[in-house]
């Protein structure tokens, strides 16, 4: 059934917009008329290649893209209405007009329509990769297989939710630095290209010569006022080259290694990976999917290349009868903690809950490193722009003690 999408003019005579599934365009002006709106404009909704999250990058294709938050949202509120009676069909009925992103309601009503043409849940989600993860499609195959997918919905809401705050913690205890990092650089900026030039342009008339440290403020000045363009094309250039370069499958793994092998932030990224592995395995286990499939779909949402690696190669051992804790033990890149636990899980047959334990445990000391990273990088950077002040004024005030001795 198609798709349309409409804009009409309710009894008050406002105008309104939304998503209507019909036979044709007569049906559906007719359909909104029995419900008391008077149709302005209808538009088929194009084919779900359109709709699928698009490959290439653009500032407005950003911005209309399907926010994480928003598919962690409709989980919860579709749980709540299948957990309260009623159908599939129904419940996504009732979420459309609720839906505030165009984008994602005109996914679900493509959802809804493939669903009424006999399609199953999983198999409607699975047509748009962009918006819905393997992770979501398969636990959600899993609920309609077992037949609780009300329980399986409700576990994915809480697993999107965890990984949505603890994401928000990190980038509120990051914002402050960033944002004095980038004030800091800026007003660097403009004191070496604008107001230090006009300064040190005094000296230039001397006779004398002039201090070591003020000679080299007025090289990197005159750079600056020169040459500010220069900067900014190099920088633009170098982050368009990077960008290429980590598109590539060579540098998609050299960055995932840098990532590993930074101080501070190398550990935090590698108990990120460790805890996101270990939420989603036990997730997936703990919805009646098998060790093998799970850790097939679980390398896929690592985030990282090296750790992928590592889960198929310790799915290939679990395959050959190996226990899943001495598998990734001989990585050397998962902690001894989260081996001894997942261990410790397999022999008293509660690995779901022990792989939930572990990714409490690493999302917790992920969340209270960052925040003593921050305490620290906060006066670190007052210390920083102290001293790169500090010699401006000194390089421009040693010359002028210089004059005075002289006058004197």
């Amino acid at each position: 059934m198609p798709v349309y999408e409409y804009t009409a003019l309710d009894i008050k005579g406002k105008t309104v917009s939304g998503i209507i599934n019909a036979e044709s365009p007569g049906i559906a002006r007719q359909k909104l008329r029995t419900s008391r709106n008077f149709p302005v404009s209808i538009k088929e909704v194009s084919d779900t290649a359109t709709i699928k999250a698009p490959s290439s990058f653009s500032i407005v294709r950003y911005f209309a893209r399907v926010r994480p938050h928003e598919v962690s949202m409709m989980t919860r509120q579709l749980a709540t209405l299948v957990g309260a009676g009623f159908p599939l069909v129904s419940a996504l009925d009732t979420l459309i007009p609720q839906t505030r992103s165009q984008v994602f309601k005109k996914i679900l009503a493509k959802i809804k329509e493939s669903i009424v043409e006999g399609n199953s849940f999983a198999r409607s989600l699975s047509l748009y990769p962009g918006t819905f993860s393997s992770l979501y499609v398969n636990m959600v195959r899993a609920g309609e297989t077992s037949g609780a997918l009300e329980i399986v919905l409700e576990r994915l809401a809480d697993i999107t939710e965890k990984q949505q705050a603890l994401k928000h913690r990190i980038r509120a205890a990051l914002a402050y630095p960033v944002l004095m990092s980038l004030i800091g650089a800026l007003v660097l900026f403009l004191l070496l290209a604008f107001i230090v030039p006009s300064i040190t342009s005094i000296f230039s008339d001397m006779n004398q010569t002039l201090p070591a440290p003020t000679l080299f403020l007025i090289g990197i000045s005159n750079f600056f006022k020169t040459y500010w363009w220069i900067i900014f094309i190099v920088i633009g250039l170098t982050l368009v080259t990077l960008s290429g370069i980590k598109k590539t499958v060579k540098g998609h793994y050299f960055f995932d290694k840098i990532k590993l092998l930074l101080p501070g932030f190398g550990i935090l990224s590698k108990k990120l990976a460790i805890a996101r592995f270990s939420r989603t395995l036990g997730s997936l286990l703990e919805n009646g999917i098998s060790m093998l499939p799970a850790l097939g779909i679980v390398k896929n949402i690592v985030e990282n290349v090296l750790i992928a690696d590592i889960i198929e190669e310790a799915s290939q051992g679990v395959g050959k009868g190996q226990g899943l804790g001495s598998a990734l033990a001989e990585s050397k890149i998962f902690p001894d903690l989260s081996i001894q636990m997942i261990q410790v899980g397999e022999q008293t047959g509660a690995l779901e809950s022990m792989l939930d334990k572990i990714a409490n445990v690493f999302e917790n000391e992920v969340e209270t490193s960052v925040m003593s990273m921050t305490s620290l990088l906060e006066p670190a950077m007052i210390l920083i722009m102290g001293i790169i002040v500090g010699f401006i004024v000194l390089s421009i005030c040693l010359p002028i003690f210089e004059m005075n001795q002289l006058v004197r």
